[in-house]
């Protein structure tokens, strides 16, 4: 299925929404229903259903690769530990031998066995012993009585805020440096001294939010790269109940509620909006996600975007880490910027940092070349196509776009193209989805008002 908006630089790109519905009319006379199932903590479950051709009609490899991305693509969006195919004994037994140690997915299970502390593993079963849905119970967000402090810790700086009633009373960004900090110590003293100053503010505190980069579970630290130096011995001794420890230093018994800090960016926009449904893109050093549901709850899960596939072409890059093709970082940061520059015919010093080839890209789109302007042309195609797929996992009203690679005339160019995309070739999404891109003075006065509201007042 050719796209019906062509990405001007990549023409070999192959939206994954258009698979989905490809395999949808495909399948409509003579498939057969399977569903894909991701358990993380306390057994918590999300599904994905969907059709495939009939095993042994000659199209159990194409069944595979299908039902590979759409897993892996869960599997970053939830977060878990299990996958469970129901339907199909063929397709389950490729989908755990590639999602395996040594297996294609060999990065997927390691990443998810340190986030969970579980061994991984997948499951296949009958149809009839489908896995169900199972979410979690307690929300979270949106409190605003009481006294608060919500702190929202940067890569460059800390920012924190004294909260009462709803209204920041008081609130501090502090420069630190706590990616090339190995000592634990100076992040604990550091978000220790934070809070503290917040609370000198009021007349005590009731909850204390925090919005941080990184995976959370439980309020436990598992994955951040805010402590990238420090060992793993350490992390696991220091680091991990790190916010845990410092609330209870400012007193005993306080709730506190950790969450990614795009999903708390999502909340805050959730809030400012006055609605919910929304879904938080950031294009930054790397794409982050976060997201509210239809009933205005962040939902626990991963949202680790930039490791979501959006192009099915097998030649499409790969990302360095996970060794994966096609996934979402190499599309929405940086480095989405710097992969199409020479197909614009922009030549790059290899001897620049990543941040600053997209600051000489930037600059060529103020002087108005047509060079630039191209490659956030063809981001924006890839973006509209991106949102159709992300709604096969989300419930979508809003969508918020940021980050440094959306500022300026490329992030207007980006956003007018992505909207083509959807009203073309999606027009029942073009009436129910819109873009927004915030500004920056609102979005950080909101994330940390939004962070202090995560945690709810005994």
């Amino acid at each position: 299925m050719k796209p019906k908006v062509i990405a001007k630089l990549d023409p070999k790109f192959q939206p994954l929404s258009l698979i989905c519905r490809e395999m949808r009319e495909a399948t409509r006379n003579d498939g057969q229903d399977l569903v894909i199932g991701i358990e993380r903590n306390k057994g918590y479950t999300t599904t994905y259903k969907t059709r495939i051709f009939r095993d042994g009609t000659g199209h159990d490899e194409e069944n595979f690769k299908f039902v590979e991305r759409i897993t892996k693509s869960l599997l970053w969006v939830a977060g878990g530990y299990r996958i469970i195919i129901a339907g199909s004994d063929v397709v389950g037994n490729k989908i755990k031998e590639a999602f395996s140690h040594g297996g294609s997915r060999d990065f997927d299970v390691k990443f998810m066995e340190r986030v969970y502390e579980q061994d991984f593993s997948v499951e296949v079963r009958s149809l009839e012993n489908a896995p169900k849905d199972k979410s979690a119970a307690a929300p979270i967000g949106r409190h605003l009585d009481g006294c608060r402090i919500g702190f929202d810790a940067g890569g460059s700086d800390r920012k924190v805020s004294a909260v009462v009633n709803g209204e920041s009373v008081y609130s501090e960004e502090v420069v630190w440096f706590p990616k090339i900090n190995s000592d634990s110590n100076y992040h604990y003293q550091g978000i220790l001294q934070a809070m503290k100053t917040a609370a000198s503010h009021m007349p005590r505190v009731d909850a204390i939010g925090v919005s941080s980069a990184g995976v959370y579970i439980d309020n436990r630290i598992m994955v951040a790269s805010l402590f990238l130096k420090v060992n793993d011995e350490d992390f696991d001794k220091t680091v991990k109940n790190m916010y845990l420890d410092v609330a209870k230093e400012i007193g005993e018994n306080i709730p506190i509620e950790v969450a990614n800090d795009g999903d708390v960016t999502a909340l805050a926009g959730a809030m400012d909006l006055n609605d919910d449904s929304v879904l938080g893109i950031a294009m930054g050093t790397s794409e982050a996600g976060g997201y509210v549901d239809p009933q205005g709850n962040i939902t626990g899960w991963l949202n680790e975007m930039a490791f979501v596939p959006v192009d099915y072409c097998e030649e499409a890059m790969v990302d360095e880490w996970s060794g994966d093709y096609g996934c979402g970082v190499k599309y929405f940061s940086q480095d989405g910027v710097i992969k199409l520059a020479p197909y614009a015919g922009i030549d790059l010093d290899e001897n620049l940092s990543p941040a600053e080839k997209l600051k000489v890209v930037q600059e060529l789109m103020k002087q108005g070349d047509e060079r630039a302007a191209a490659i956030y042309d063809t981001i924006g195609v890839y973006f509209g196509y991106a949102i159709a797929y992300y709604a096969e996992f989300f419930d979508i009203k809003h969508v918020l776009i940021m980050g440094r690679v959306t500022s300026g005339e490329g992030g207007v160019i980006l956003l007018k193209r992505t909207q083509e995309v959807l009203d073309t070739e999606f027009p029942e999404l073009a009436q129910k989805i819109q873009l927004h891109i915030p500004d920056e003075k609102s979005r950080r006065v909101g994330q940390s008002v939004a962070a202090a509201s995560l945690p709810k007042i005994n």
